[in-house]
Order: structure tokens, then C-alpha cells, then sequence
């Protein structure tokens, strides 16, 4: 059970929104007073079918619709404010993608969006491309894709920002056997590193897998909210699984129940296993025969920035108090190199930047020669005193002793 903190990642009271016409006449009330929380942490499910207000509560905390009456706010704020933004991370029902841009170029478009450095965008792309295994078409236009390997590409973005709290609208749609257990059991895993996942889909065996807790609405209402444990349990019937039994044991098992409750064995059946299960297992073995395919291959693990343990209730307090805070820093792990390798792993950073910086079109603009020649000019004399100021005070310490 996920614990709960005093400072939930969305708070919900009396929260409705109506959408009217243009003389202000109520066309639809789509959401209709619902309160519930979400707390740090936890996978919180929202269920209903079509026209239950689930799209619409998701656009009013995204700040993308805002809401009639009641009280909503996200990280302690208005959905509204752009600081939470950067916090958040968004996968809509239908990802709209540029269809002539490649995964690579994708994602690192929606990187810079996030002010995300060059190092840090190349970084997160190849692993994220490579937990969602599509790092093999990495260089293939979104347009050539089919809806599932489209929404892979989609998760892709709406974690590059490192969210601490996730929407997925129908994260599965599209997806095959394979794609939707990959993604259930991410979910689990960025569960396990303090990330908050709001989840809506139709697929309700997904929300059952892997939800803490969820609300069920209709008609803009809750009609229906707790844990899944609590909701799915049948009271009327009760199970009791033991290995498989000889007919004549069944009977006489049968015989004490009559005479003791009354009852009968309403069935007698042998388990059977998930239809999931076997589609994945046929396919591992597929697998191991090395049968190749055409679409995603297998996923790899998580990527290493998802795996970092998440700020969780120190983020909603900075983000919550009216003075700004300095997010906490990460851990960092620091490896033991000599003075020689230090020395030229920086020489090569300060070359590869300087070389990239003058290669770029702003650049490259400035740099043509009155002659026609197009090729970008290098200050080498500015990168060789860079390289002898890297080394320098090694040069003078060796010529002391």
C-alpha cells in the first residue's frame, strides 16, 4: 500500500466543469462535482466509458481546460501555473506526431522544449529508444510506423523530461501482447522510484494489474472509488485452490458441505493459465529460435535517468511554498581516473564543442568566404591555448620539482 503524504500530487474538491454555447446555455456537464486525491507515489486509475468526463478531468489538470466551479490544484498549485509543467509528463489518447521527423529527431525536439542540454537530449534518447526498442529504426520517418511503434515513440516523450508525476491517456492503444506487458511493467518499475502515474484506459484488465488505487465515473460522476483489492472483492463466494483432486475425493468433499452449509459446489474446473502468458511465452520461444520481424524488438531495461530515486514529497513542498527552493541534487557516482585521462577527456569536450559550435548554421553563415568557399573556418590558435591552459599547471608543478 502506497503511503500517503499530507501533500497530494492533485487534489480534486467539488470539481465540475460545463460546457455551454455561445448564449450560455449548458450543453453538457461533464464533470459534476467529484472529489479525490492523488497522492505521491502511487498508480491512480480513472475508469468510465466514453462521455464520463475522464478526457475532461485529465484537460483541467493539464491547465489545458479550466474548470466551472470547485477547487483543483496540482503540486499544491493552479494547473495553470507553467512552473509545474516541467514536472509533469503527458501522453494524449492520439499521438500527434511529425510524421517526417525520425524517432531521434523527435524526441529531441520535445528535449529542447524542456531547456534539456545537448549532452543530457543524446543521452536519455538512446536509452529511451532502446527500452522502448525501437533503437534499430531510429533513423526511419514516424510516418512509416505502424500505431503500436507510434506509441512507443509516444511513452518515449512524455518521459524525457524525467516526470515526477505521469498522465498515460490509454498508454496500451496499439500496443500488441508484448508492447502492453513492457509498459505495465514500466509502470511498476517508475512506481518503485516515488513517480506518480494518473492511468486511464478501457482495458480494465491493465488498470487491475498494475493501479493502486482508482475511481470509476459516469455520467461526469464517481460512482465507484478505493482500492482494488477492496472493489474486486467477492463477498458471496469463496475459493479454495488445492492440487488437482481424484473425482472420488471431490465427492466426498462435496457430501461435507451439503451437510454442513447446505450448499452444493457450484464448479469443479482444472486452472488455466493467461492467454497473455502463453502469446509471450510462444514468443520468446520465437525468439530463442532467432526468428527475425519487422517490428519492435525486445525492450531493454529502464532507462538509467527513470532510474534515479525521485524527490517525491521534497518537490511538492518547494513547489507548494511561495519562496523558490533549489531542487535537491542527485547523487552522482565518481569514478577513479588518473590525471592524464582527466586531462584528456576534457581537451576532447572543449575540441568536440568549440568544432560543433562553429559547424552550426548560425555559424556557418558567418563563416563564408568572400571566395564561395562554404566550409566553416576553426580558430585553431584559440584551441590550442585552451588545451596548454588545461595542462599548464601540471607543465609548471613538474618543472618545480
Amino acid at each position: 500500500m502506497v503511503k500517503q503524504s499530507s501533500n497530494p500530487i492533485v487534489e480534486a474538491v467539488g470539481l465540475t466543469k460545463v460546457f455551454r454555447d455561445f448564449w450560455m446555455r449548458t450543453k453538457a456537464l461533464a464533470v459534476d462535482h467529484i472529489d479525490f486525491e492523488i497522492h505521491p507515489g502511487e498508480i491512480f486509475g480513472l475508469l468510465g466509458p466514453n462521455g464520463s468526463g475522464k478526457s475532461t478531468t485529465i484537460k483541467m489538470i493539464l491547465g489545458l481546460l479550466h474548470k466551472t466551479s470547485g477547487r483543483l490544484t496540482v503540486f499544491g498549485r493552479a494547473p495553470s501555473d507553467v512552473t509545474v509543467k516541467r514536472h509533469i509528463g503527458f501522453l494524449p489518447e492520439e499521438s500527434y506526431l511529425y510524421r517526417y521527423l525520425n524517432p531521434r529527431e523527435t524526441l529531441d525536439y520535445y528535449g529542447r522544449l524542456f531547456g534539456l542540454d545537448r549532452n543530457t537530449r543524446r543521452r536519455r534518447i538512446d536509452e529511451l529508444l532502446e527500452m522502448v526498442g525501437l533503437s534499430h529504426v531510429a533513423h526511419r520517418a514516424i510516418g512509416e510506423f505502424s500505431k503500436g511503434m507510434a506509441r512507443r515513440i509516444g511513452i518515449a516523450q512524455a518521459l524525457i523530461n524525467d516526470p515526477e508525476f505521469l498522465i498515460l491517456d490509454e498508454p496500451t492503444s496499439g500496443l500488441d501482447p508484448i508492447g502492453t506487458k513492457q509498459v505495465k511493467d514500466l509502470l511498476m518499475n517508475l512506481r518503485s522510484r516515488n513517480k506518480t502515474i494518473l492511468l486511464s484506459s478501457h482495458l480494465l484488465s491493465d488498470v487491475q494489474d498494475v493501479c493502486d488505487r482508482m475511481v470509476m465515473l459516469y455520467g461526469g460522476t464517481i460512482r465507484a472509488e478505493g482500492t482494488v483489492e477492496d472493489l474486486l472483492e467477492d463477498t458471496g463466494r469463496t475459493i479454495i485452490q488445492v492440487p488437482r483432486l481424484k473425482p472420488e475425493t471431490i465427492e466426498r468433499v462435496e457430501a461435507v458441505i451439503r451437510e454442513s452449509e447446505g450448499l452444493a459446489i457450484e464448479k469443479v474446473s482444472q486452472p488455466r493459465q493467461r492467454l497473455e502468458d502463453l502469446f509471450l511465452d510462444i514468443v520468446e520461444q520465437a525468439r530463442l529460435e532467432h526468428v527475425e520481424t519487422a517490428g519492435a524488438t525486445e525492450t531493454g531495461q529502464t532507462a538509467e535517468f527513470l532510474r534515479a530515486q525521485g524527490e517525491g514529497d521534497e518537490l511538492i513542498d518547494s513547489l507548494s511554498s511561495d519562496t523558490p527552493r533549489e531542487a535537491p541534487a542527485r547523487a552522482t557516482e565518481v569514478a577513479e581516473e588518473s590525471v592524464e585521462d582527466v586531462q584528456k577527456k576534457v581537451t576532447t569536450s572543449v575540441v568536440e564543442n568549440l568544432t560543433s559550435e562553429v559547424e552550426s548554421p548560425e555559424h556557418r553563415s558567418h563563416e563564408i568566404s568572400d571566395e564561395g568557399d562554404s566550409k566553416p573556418k576553426v580558430d585553431h590558435s584559440m584551441i590550442d591555448d585552451l588545451i596548454d591552459g588545461v595542462g599548464g599547471d601540471d607543465d609548471r608543478d613538474e618543472s618545480k620539482g
